[in-house]
C-alpha cells in the first residue's frame, strides 16, 4: 500500500498537559521524503500567482517584500495555482525580517477585495517578533484558533476550548532562529490541524466547527501589510493525501491501525502473534468506530510504505535482540515525530538498552530492559483501574498469565500513567538471578505496586502504551482483557474512545482456536478453554 490518510487524526484531542522537547536541526527540509514534492521550482514563479510588485525569486527562495515607498495596502498573497489540497503534509523553509507573515492552507479568494491577491482561510502564522510563530491564525474568518503551545478544540460559534499544553511558549520561541532559516511543517488531517517549527510542535488543533471549517482550499503565502518587511520561502514540498471514506462533526476521517504480527514463536495457545493480531483487528473493524485495519505478518513490512498514513502502529512479536524495530528506529522515530501512535504488546516491550530502549521511552514511555525487569507467570488481580479513556467500560478483572513487571519507565513516570496496577506476590521473585528472571533491584520492591500496562504522552502530541500481557492466546477470549487493548489501541490511534469502552462481541473457542501458527497439539483441550471463557465472561 501507499499513502492514504497520513494526517487526519482527530479528535480526542485529548487531553494532555506536555512539554515539547524534541525538535529537529533546522538545516533544510529534508527533500525526497517518499511521497512529497516540489511545489516550487527554486528559480521562477512558474504556477506561482501574485502582485508582481511585491515577489520574485531571490537567491532560490521566494521573495515577498515591502518597502517604505512600496507598502502594500492591505495582506498581500502569493497564490499556489496547482490545486487545493485538503489531507496533506506541507514541509517548508522560511526567514522572515520585519513583521509578520504566514502560510495560508485550506484558504479562499475573497470575494469582491481590492485585487485578486486576497485571501482568507487557516494560516500558519510566523513573524520577527516573539508571540505569534507558530499559531494558527484564521485570516478574515475567527482569528486565533490557538496560541503557540495549546492545543484546542474549536465548537460552533468559535468556541475555543484549551484541552492541553504543548509547552511553555517561551521556550518554543528558543528554538526558533531570528532572521535565519526555520523549518515549518504543516499537517491537515479530516478536522485535526498541526504546527511544528524545527520540529516542534507549536499548535495542535481539532476543529468541530462544522459550519466553520474548511475541509480543502488554496495554499498561498502571506506579505502583512504595514512596517517594511522581507520574507523568504524555500524547499516547498507537499505530500497530499486522499480524503477519508467518512467524516463526523468530531473526529474527522477514518483512523488507520496497522498490526504487525511477529514470526512463529512459542508454539500452539501461546505467542501466536498473527492469531492475535487478526483477533483484534476484526474487533476493531466491526467496532462501529471510524477505525481501519491492516495487518501485517512475518514482522517488519516488506514494503513499509503501509506505515506512512497509519494513525497508531500496534506490534506483537518476540522481543530483545530479535525485536523487529531494532533495525528501523529512524523510521520509526520519524513516524513518531508526526503524532503516530505506538502501542507493544508483550514480549514487544522488550528491547536492548541503548538505542532502541531509548527510542521506547520516546515513543510509549517504558520498556522492558534485561537485569532490571522480570517476567514470571503469575495471576494478577486488577482491584482498580484509573480514570482514563483506556480503562472506560473495563471491570476490575484477575487473570493469569505471564505479566512482567518493574518495567523502565520515563525518568519520575513523567508523562506515564499506570493503568493496570498490582501487587506481585513474592514467589514472581522465587527464580535465581538472571536477565529476566531476577535481580538485586527488583528484590528490593517485593511487596510494592507494580505497572503491567501503561499510557503515554509523548511531548509531540503523539500517544503510546505499553501492554506486558499476552502470553496465553486464549487471554484475548476475556472481556475485558480484550476491551483494555482495543480501548488503547483506539486511543493512541487518536480515536475517541466511548464511555463503555470499545465494544466487541464475546470470543468463541473457535475464533481462538483460527489463524494459529501451530497445528492443535495431541492434549489440546477444548473443554477448558470454553470454561475459562464462560468463567471470565459470565
Amino acid at each position: 500500500m501507499t499513502l492514504q490518510r497520513l494526517l487526519r487524526f482527530h479528535t480526542s484531542l485529548f487531553l494532555t498537559l506536555f512539554c515539547v522537547t524534541l525538535f529537529f536541526s533546522p538545516q533544510s527540509v529534508e527533500a525526497g521524503d517518499k511521497g512529497f514534492k516540489p511545489i516550487f521550482d527554486g528559480k521562477t514563479l512558474d504556477n506561482w500567482d501574485g502582485d508582481p510588485r511585491f515577489w520574485s525569486v531571490e537567491d532560490g527562495a521566494i521573495t515577498g517584500r515591502t518597502t517604505k515607498d512600496n507598502p502594500t495596502k492591505g495582506n498581500t498573497f502569493l497564490i499556489w495555482q496547482g490545486g487545493t489540497p485538503g489531507d496533506f503534509v506541507l514541509k517548508l523553509q522560511y526567514k522572515i525580517i520585519g513583521h509578520n507573515s504566514g502560510v495560508q492552507y485550506r484558504s479562499f479568494r475573497l470575494p469582491n477585495a481590492a485585487d485578486k491577491w486576497r485571501v482568507g482561510g487557516y494560516q500558519a502564522d510566523m513573524e520577527a517578533g516573539d508571540k505569534y510563530s507558530g499559531i494558527l491564525y484564521e485570516e478574515r474568518k475567527r482569528g486565533i484558533l490557538a496560541l503557540r503551545g495549546q492545543k484546542t478544540e474549536i465548537g460552533e460559534g468559535k468556541k475555543i476550548d484549551v484541552v492541553g499544553y504543548l509547552g511553555d511558549t517561551n521556550e518554543i520561541q528558543k528554538k526558533i532562529k531570528k532572521e535565519d532559516w526555520n523549518n515549518y511543517e504543516i499537517i491537515a488531517r479530516g478536522n485535526h490541524l498541526i504546527h511544528k517549527i524545527n520540529g516542534v510542535v507549536t499548535a495542535d488543533v481539532t476543529d468541530n466547527d462544522a459550519k466553520q471549517r474548511r475541509a480543502d482550499g488554496i495554499i498561498a503565502l502571506q506579505l502583512h501589510a504595514g512596517p517594511p518587511m522581507v520574507v523568504q520561502f524555500r524547499d516547498i514540498e507537499l505530500k497530499e493525501l486522499p480524503a477519508g471514506d467518512q467524516t463526523s462533526s468530531r473526529d474527522g476521517a477514518k483512523k488507520k491501525v496497522v498490526l504487525i504480527a511477529g514470526k512463529k514463536s512459542h508454539g500452539y495457545g501461546a505467542h501466536e502473534h498473527r492469531a492475535g493480531c487478526l483477533l483484534l483487528a476484526e474487533a476493531l473493524n466491526n467496532s462501529g468506530l471510524d477505525i481501519e485495519t491492516t495487518v501485517v505478518t512475518e514482522g517488519w513490512p516488506e514494503d513499509a510504505s503501509v506505515l506512512d498514513d497509519a494513525d497508531s502502529i500496534v506490534i506483537y512479536c518476540d522481543g530483545g535482540g530479535r525485536h523487529p524495530y531494532n533495525d528501523h528506529l529512524d523510521e520509526l522515530s520519524k513516524l513518531a515525530e508526526q503524532g503516530v501512535g505506538m502501542v507493544n504488546l508483550h514480549y514487544g516491550v522488550e528491547v536492548p538498552k541503548g538505542a532502541s530502549g531509548d527510542a521506547f521511552l520516546r515513543w510509549i514511555g517504558g520498556y522492558f530492559e534485561e537485569w532490571w525487569s522480570v517476567n514470571p507467570h503469575w495471576t494478577a488481580d486488577y482491584k482498580n483501574l484509573p480514570e482514563h479513556p483506556i480503562s472506560q467500560g473495563v471491570k476490575p478483572f484477575s487473570i493469569n498469565d505471564e505479566w512482567y513487571y518493574h518495567m523502565r519507565f520515563q525518568p519520575e513516570m513523567k508523562n506515564v500513567q499506570p493503568i493496570l496496577t498490582a501487587v506481585p506476590p513474592k514467589e514472581t521473585l522465587s527464580r535465581p538471578d538472571g536477565a529476566h528472571s531476577g535481580n538485586p533491584d527488583v528484590r528490593k520492591t517485593v511487596g510494592q505496586p507494580q505497572h503491567m500496562a501503561w499510557a503515554y504522552e509523548r511531548p509531540d502530541g503523539g500517544r503510546g502504551f505499553g501492554f506486558t500481557g499476552g502470553h496465553y492466546h486464549w487471554n484475548w477470549g476475556h472481556n475485558d482483557f480484550r476491551k483494555l487493548v482495543l480501548n488503547a489501541i483506539a486511543w493512541t490511534a487518536h480515536a475517541e474512545v466511548p464511555s463503555q469502552g470499545v465494544e466487541s462481541a464475546s470470543v468463541t473457542v473457535e475464533q481462538l482456536e483460527a489463524n494459529q501458527d501451530y497445528e492443535k497439539p495431541d492434549n489440546y483441550n477444548p473443554a477448558r478453554i470454553n470454561a475459562l471463557l464462560k468463567e471470565w465472561n459470565q
